[in-house]
């Protein structure tokens, strides 16, 4: 049996922008990407996330704007490996009139009919009723504040998901 996804948004969970600016939260470390000539993106990563995320019994998938380039500016600062990811490809940033996010539905195609977690900060009770109509399996919407990222609790809620989905 294999288990369930787990689908990682970058910026939100694993990179607290909506902190402080002036303060670097406790624990992360500071990575700068270059978006092209004197311009740098500051991102705040925890080395610690990577190992907790890699022992919670999932099958880790980038769910990000940044797809593949997770692969390489987020990943190796967290700890985790070359990950699958979503390509999101034309559904990038489009607008739904059922304000439904422009990643779900590639998310649930994604699942293929697994049970999945999802963490973002950007769901909405919208995103919740697609899944449930679209998504035949198990599915954990999970929710994430931008100004301080993953927390302990999250990090139980998800491991709390994964073990229901082993049983």
């Amino acid at each position: 049996m294999r288990p369930p996804l787990l689908f990682l948004d970058v910026d939100g969970p694993l990179n607290p922008w909506a902190a402080k600016p002036e303060r670097r939260p406790e624990g992360y470390t500071t990575i700068r990407v270059a978006l092209r000539p004197g311009q740098a993106l500051r991102v705040w990563l925890n080395p610690s996330h990577g190992p907790a995320l890699l022992g919670l019994g999932y099958e880790l998938c980038w769910a990000t704007t940044w797809m593949d380039a997770a692969n390489r500016w987020i990943g190796p600062t967290v700890g985790l490996p070359e990950l699958p990811y979503v390509d999101f490809g034309e559904g990038l940033f489009a607008l739904r009139p059922d304000g439904v996010h422009w990643k779900t539905e590639a998310i649930v195609a994604f699942a293929d009919g697994r049970p999945f977690a999802w963490v973002d900060d950007e769901q909405t009770p919208a995103d919740e009723r697609y899944v449930s109509a679209a998504h035949p399996a198990p599915a954990l919407l999970h929710q994430v504040s931008p100004r301080v990222g993953l927390r302990d609790d999250d990090f139980r809620t998800l491991a709390e998901f994964a073990r229901t989905q082993r049983t």
